[in-house]
Formats: C-alpha cells, structure tokens, sequence
C-alpha cells in the first residue's frame, strides 16, 4: 500500500519532504531506506533527524554499521548502513535483531542485505535521482 509519493523534490525541499515521511509512517518503527547508490538516503536521514530534533551528528555510518540518535525528546533512532555486511552471520554478530526489536525506530540503508532478518511489517521508503537533478520518493506499507 502506497502511503506517499513526491514525484519531484530538490534537496532545498528535504526537511518539509522528511516531515511528510514521519506524519505517513505513523507508529511503524521499521524503514526500509532503497535507493542507488548516491541517490540520497543519508542525506534523507541528516534531514529526518533535524525535524526530529536529534541532538548528536547524523552521519553515515558505513564503517560502524549502526549509529544510535537520540532526539531532543530523549527518543533513540537507529541507523544502520549494511552495504558492508557480507552474510547474515554478521548482521547477527552486530545483534541486529535486538534493534529491531527494540521498539525505537530503525532506518536501514541496503536492507536487502539482512532481508531474512526483516520484522513482517515496515515501511520501504524508495529514492531516486532524476536527470535533472531532483529527487522522486514513494512510501510503501509492508504487511
């Protein structure tokens, strides 16, 4: 199920596009981050931290695997990068599955990696580049 489509936004948009996600999303604490390769999804979570008021650095965190956020609410948010994870053996090693179950919301960039590991439901969030420069996103329910 489609929750949202912004079918042209540029990066000047990205905080108002951020605020749309998390109003869609509601309770879902599962996000499925898919994109190309530079196609923005950090640049999506920088942004989705500044309108969720994260007090510390949102940054990528492709060599730590996992970087924990807490927000201005004393809320924690993890993002995870797992474009370098090589099996599911080492998704398990970084105990991934007892951020997921957490509770807390868990952005997860190349989620195709842990994929077997994924809750039934979550939110994927799809990014793309278009020619000119801009952004398109969809939001989509999984259950």
């Amino acid at each position: 199920m489609t929750l949202l489509s912004i079918e042209r936004f540029g990066l000047e948009d990205i905080e108002e596009v951020a605020a749309k996600v998390l109003q869609a999303c509601g309770n879902e604490t599962i996000w499925l981050l898919n994109g190309a390769m530079g196609a923005g999804k950090t640049t999506f979570v920088k942004a989705l931290g500044k309108v969720m008021g994260v007090m510390n650095n949102v940054q990528s965190p492709t060599f730590s695997i996992v970087n924990e956020y807490i927000t201005a609410d004393g809320e924690t948010i993890y993002h995870f990068d797992c474009y370098r994870l090589k099996n599911t053996a080492e998704a398990y090693d970084i105990g991934v599955e007892e951020y997921l179950d957490s509770g807390y919301i868990c952005l997860i960039e190349w989620p195709d990696r842990i994929e077997e590991l994924l809750p039934e439901s979550y939110v994927e969030i799809h990014i793309s580049s278009l020619p000119d420069g801009f952004r398109k996103l969809e939001v989509l329910k999984k259950a």
